[in-house]
Parts: structure tokens; sequence; C-alpha cells
């Protein structure tokens, strides 16, 4: 198998709410994402794409339409933290993701895969799709998700 992996990085807040310890107070992360792809190589001669699985610059536009730009210095917040969604709502014009789980390194990883599925899914007719997505919420702490 053929795969090719394309590396991002964004900066963004949570909070864990229930967590035993720091973490439930609200603080952020440079988060590293690496998006892998498989799809059979373009073989058409004169195509930009020729040789390619998909160029990495579409990877990253794709990437950040959907999900880097949106997420890049937001606060990402549980939909039922209702004290940090109210007092978020009251600042003007702040950045604000809500989400349907608590915002921890594996749920993020799981809605991050399923938002970039769809983006990536067989856009060619080559077979491509979204194999692997790593989500780095340090440098020593990450989450994995790989395709079912």
């Amino acid at each position: 198998m053929l795969t090719i992996t394309r590396k991002l990085e964004f900066d963004a807040g949570h909070r864990i709410p229930d967590h035993k310890s720091q973490c439930r107070n609200l603080h952020g992360h440079r988060y590293t994402l690496e998006i892998t792809l498989v799809g059979a190589v373009i073989q058409a001669e004169g195509n930009s794409d020729n040789g390619m699985i998909m160029d990495f610059s579409d990877i990253k536009a794709l990437a950040k339409e959907h999900l880097v730009d949106v997420w890049d210095h937001a606060f990402i917040v549980y939909d039922k933290d209702d004290k940090v969604r109210e007092f978020l709502a009251s600042l003007p014009g702040h950045k604000t993701v809500v989400i349907d789980r608590i915002p921890t390194v594996e749920n993020l990883a799981q809605v991050a895969f399923a938002i970039l599925k769809a983006a990536y899914t067989d856009r060619y007719g080559t077979g491509l799709h979204l194999h692997k997505l790593v989500l780095h919420e340090t440098p020593n702490c990450w989450a994995e998700i790989l395709e079912d």
C-alpha cells in the first residue's frame, strides 16, 4: 500500500470540564495534524498531478478549508459546557467551535477524521481516501485514528 502524508499545525483552546487536574481550566495547544491518504497514482500525461496520489498543495488547501482554518485560533467547546459557552458568547467576535463531545485529543481526532474523510473521498476516481489521521496535542501526546 502506498500512502502520502501532509502535516499541518494550528492553535486552539479547549478545556476538559470534569478533568481531575489542570486540564479542567481554559487553556490552549499548538496542535499538529498529520493526514495520510491512500489512492492510485495518477497516470495522465500532461496532467499537473501525473505521478502523484494527490498534490500536497491540494491536500493542504482542502484541510485548511474544511478543518484547519475553522479550528485555528478558536476555542473548541463541548456543547454541554454551558457556562463556558455563555462566557465565550459574551466576547464580541470570539471564534468558538462547538462540538458534541468533550474536546479531548481522542474526540477531536474522531471529529477531524469525519470532517476530512468527506473532503478527500475519491476526488479523482482513483480510490483516494483518508487512511489515517494523527492529532498531536503536545509533542509527546497524540491520538491516532485509522480507517475502519
